[in-house]
């Protein structure tokens, strides 16, 4: 059974997925997306699909775009 390189989980139909040039194996896609899936540079959450870029930067969204200027915020 392959190992899932973010949570450890070991099952049998793990996918492996390829991003320039390196493998990586994951139990499920929750677990690849935390590990490949760009952050916002102003919510911080996962972009999960295309996205906004705005001046070489990625965005959830049209909003979060707007907002870029804005400093990150810091999660507690």
């Amino acid at each position: 059974m392959a190992r899932c390189e973010v949570c450890g989980g070991e099952y049998a139909k793990a996918m492996e997925i390829r991003l320039n040039g390196v493998s990586s194996t994951y139990d499920c896609f929750e677990c690849a997306i935390h590990a490949l899936a760009p952050t916002c540079e102003h919510c911080g959450c996962r972009v999960i699909g295309h996205g906004v870029e705005k001046q070489g930067k990625i965005f959830c969204c049209a909003h979060c775009a707007l907002q870029g200027a804005a400093a990150r915020p810091v999660r507690v």
